[in-house]
């Protein structure tokens, strides 16, 4: 591989890539591609791997071993794919080791084995197996940023290439200006994926603006809220995708710097970013001059410590600058004043992935999905006792109920809904009453809900709401890092409350405590973590406010999951911080 010179020199390599990859499959090998990531490496994936290899080895099928990402369908992990000469690729989901065997005899005497298929992914239904995109997990699916996954080897720039990669950043480098890049963006409407909303296009445009120089762009993938996993995956599935992005971002806003913030606990998606970086050096789409361009960018890859703190914006960029991660009070905004004091631009990991598409198809291509304040396709994850367990691409606007009870399966036999926890930790749950909101920035928040970065958990009647809520605050009150007294305090003075109503020692006026402490985290918080870490408590008093009172009047806990003790708990947990 050897560094481009110029768009022409692009176009003949990226020429070659696609020949490369139509032989693939259109050759008289069997191709089987196994997802590899951090979900199916749990499920025994890197095992399947391994058999297959070994079962390939000794030549009696003539087939090449392919490595894919996550697909998204994680409930079916292990999940293998092959493709035979002249016939469509069938996906089989739960392929451990002990399946292997048996599929590939079955195929090799013309058996498709139909109840281990999840879909056959091109076309229409084959031979009695349904088309993929026919499944009721994928079904109800608008996939952009997904649309690779499963599909590309991650850790190949070729594969990426090959299916589009890059064109939309040869687009924004050679065919527009950084202006109408931004403009472009503006259009789109997208809003920033990590939590908050924030339309890009409009930090972008203030990041340009301000007058000092050098500017930088960071992709915050740092991910350390608990059951939120859509960042790592993509990292681990389409890391060139990000790349692709933040590239985008550096040109937009004429800046050379590029940073990625990755927490150090995601090893797979770390290493595969790194990778997807040192390949783009090599080809020249990293670099000085750019393709011959004119433009130089150079993108650099920092580890988190595995602090949930330094997700925060200005706290990530001590980190990055080698500081403690500790939050700082704003103004100013980091687009004024951010790493080494210069404006750096930070976005959230999906927000960089779906630059491409909007560069290649236009602002308001995207604008046009999902819903007019709320634009495009947004990254889900879905937690507890449902049937499809994993990460799904939807758009905005899609009611919860369809999202919980169609896309992801509802509950598994012997489960009965009771609420889903919105937000991660960042806010209140829904009751089944409340299912028909739409899935988007703004519908829910005026429910003490929150889209945030689109993490949900279902729980049903076994989960006590009294110790999910002590569970959702004790996250913040461990993650704090104790620099503000709001927080700092008032996180424990929380748990210790909902300690003593769990052990049947509340008191009436624990409830009225709660709400007046809450309100001063809130107001007085100096990041977003203490300003929101009673948010989940507040709308688990408001809508299970019945179980509080049961646990404090009759020291009965309905699900049976509270420690109703003969004695007082002395918290000393809690007091030592």
């Amino acid at each position: 591989m050897g560094r481009l010179s110029d768009r022409a020199a692009f176009e003949q390599y990226a020429a070659q890539a696609e020949q490369r990859w139509e032989t693939l499959w259109s050759g008289d090998r069997w191709v089987i591609s196994v997802g590899i990531s951090e979900c199916s490496i749990a499920k025994g994936a890197l095992e399947t791997y391994r058999h297959l290899e070994l079962l390939l080895s000794d030549g009696h099928i003539p087939g090449v071993l392919r490595r894919v990402g996550c697909a998204g369908w994680c409930f079916a992990e292990p999940f293998v794919e092959i493709k035979l000469p002249g016939q469509p690729p069938i996906v089989y989901g739960w392929m451990t080791t002990d399946r292997v065997p048996d599929l590939l005899d079955a195929l090799r005497r013309g058996e498709l084995r139909p109840e281990w298929a999840l879909g056959v992914r091109a076309g229409e239904s084959w031979q009695g197996i349904p088309a993929l995109r026919e499944h009721p997990f994928l079904r109800s699916q608008r996939r952009l940023l997904l649309e690779q996954a499963g599909i590309i080897d991650p850790e190949s720039i070729d594969d990426y290439i090959a299916t589009g990669g890059y064109r939309a950043f040869l687009k924004a480098l050679f065919e527009m200006t950084p202006e109408e890049v931004v403009n472009e963006v503006k259009t789109s409407n997208l809003r920033g994926r990590g939590g908050a909303g924030f339309p890009t296009g409009i930090k972008w445009e203030s990041g340009r603006r301000t007058p000092a120089w050098p500017k930088y762009v960071v992709v915050n993938s740092h991910e350390g809220e608990p059951n939120v996993f859509k960042d790592r995956r993509l990292l681990e599935t389409n890391p060139h995708l990000v790349l692709e992005g933040l590239l985008i971002g550096c040109y937009a806003l004429e800046t050379q710097h590029g940073y990625n913030y990755i927490g150090g606990e995601h090893v797979l998606a770390l290493r595969r970013f790194q990778k997807a970086v040192e390949q783009a050096y090599e080809l020249g789409l990293l670099g000085d001059n750019i393709l011959g361009s004119g433009f130089s960018c150079h993108v650099r890859v920092r580890t988190g410590g595995g602090a949930y703190i330094c997700g925060e914006g200005s706290a990530l960029m001590y980190a990055i600058m080698g500081q403690r991660g500790q939050p700082r009070t704003k103004p100013p905004r980091s687009v004024e004043e951010g790493l080494w004091k210069r404006p750096t631009v930070l976005n959230n990991t999906e927000t960089f992935a779906s630059i491409p598409a909007i560069i290649r198809n236009g602002g308001s291509w995207y604008a046009a999905l999902g819903t007019k304040e709320s634009t495009g396709t947004k990254l889900v994850t879905m937690q507890g006792p449902v049937r499809y367990l994993g990460v799904a691409e939807i758009e905005l606007g899609m009611p919860m109920r369809q999202l919980i009870f169609e896309v992801f399966g509802g509950l598994r036999d012997g489960y009965r809904f009771k609420g889903v926890q919105t937000g991660g930790v960042s806010a209140g749950p829904l009751r089944e009453e409340e299912l028909d909101v739409p899935v988007d920035f703004d519908a829910l928040t005026p429910r003490g809900a929150m889209l945030g970065s689109g993490g949900f958990v279902v729980f049903d009647d076994t989960v006590c709401a009294v110790d999910f809520a002590r569970y959702l605050v004790a996250f913040s009150r461990y993650e704090s890092c104790g620099k503000c007294t709001p927080c700092r305090l008032g996180t424990p003075a929380l748990v210790e409350i909902l300690d003593r109503i769990r052990h049947g020692f509340g008191r009436p006026e624990d409830l009225d405590v709660i709400q007046y402490a809450s309100k001063h985290i809130i107001d007085l918080s100096l990041c977003g973590l203490g300003q929101v870490a009673p948010m989940p408590l507040l709308g688990m008093l408001e809508r299970f406010r019945e179980e509080f009172i049961e646990h404090i009047t009759e020291r009965r806990c309905r699900a049976g999951v509270c420690p109703m003790t003969a004695v007082a708990p002395i918290a000393l947990e809690e007091r030592q911080f």
